[in-house]
């Protein structure tokens, strides 16, 4: 009988432990939590992703050198959104943050042995989200924070606004972030300039940046931004959306 008590006062203990530590953390989020709104008319200073490729550039003992230019949408050619779109996400305009279609199918190719690797499905504004504020972990908890930073950015922000916004802080080669930044680094000038092979061949690097950007020799680079560029000519109907 004893033993019982003392059983239960453990578990109240720690139960209540477990709500205090859990409304900590509520507490935390909240007070922490970004000004999604803001974005409207504030752009980035920095995100989450620059601070973190900073990072292990001085843990390597290097300085963190980062090329990131803001450049406003209009002065952006329309190549590289095009590029973009056809690459990362094609019903950007047309969907609410999350593309299910596509969802779908990645969880079909997940689960099929014969595939000898999976797509991923997230959209342009899951990207946003996660390169601004979070992280590459998978951890549950961080996809759960994505999916809420994803909804907020679809109700507070224009679909260009987001898309202006992707494409000046996208990684697009080791420390070189923005169209702007990549078209001087790789091109020798501006991102108004871009014509569609250089647009191709920025957003064939989206997946692999440290490894895949212009001046690369990769022959599966080369294969996917050939593949880029011919989508880009089937995709007539982002003329009319961008």
């Amino acid at each position: 009988m004893a033993r019982r008590s003392l059983l239960g006062r453990l578990w109240r203990r720690f139960v209540l432990l477990a709500v205090l530590a859990l409304g900590a953390w509520l507490a935390w989020e909240a007070v922490t939590w970004p000004d999604v709104k803001a974005l409207a008319t504030r752009a980035p200073a920095t995100t989450a992703f620059i601070e973190r490729y900073k990072e292990r550039e001085r843990q390597a003992g290097r300085p963190p050198r980062v090329a990131f230019r803001l450049t406003p949408y209009a002065t952006i050619s329309p190549h590289i959104k095009r590029a973009v779109l056809v690459a990362e996400d094609i019903n950007f305009f047309t969907h609410g943050g999350f593309d299910w279609g596509q969802i779908r199918s990645a969880v079909e190719e997940a689960l099929d042995d014969k595939k000898e690797a999976a797509r991923g499905a997230s959209t342009i504004t899951q990207q946003l989200a996660k390169n601004l504020w979070l992280s590459p972990s998978r951890n549950p908890l961080r996809k759960v924070k994505e999916a809420i930073l994803t909804w907020q950015l679809e109700r507070s922000l224009s679909k260009r606004r987001i898309l202006e916004l992707y494409l000046n802080v996208v990684e697009l080669g080791p420390g070189i972030y923005g169209v702007g930044a990549a078209a001087e680094r790789y091109f020798d000038k501006p991102a108004a300039d871009l014509g569609e092979d250089e647009a191709a061949l920025l957003a064939a690097s989206l997946p692999r940046p440290s490894q895949w950007h212009p001046g690369v020799t990769s022959r599966a680079y080369q294969r996917y931004t050939l593949s880029i560029r011919s989508r880009m000519d089937k995709a007539e109907f982002l003329w009319k959306q961008i």
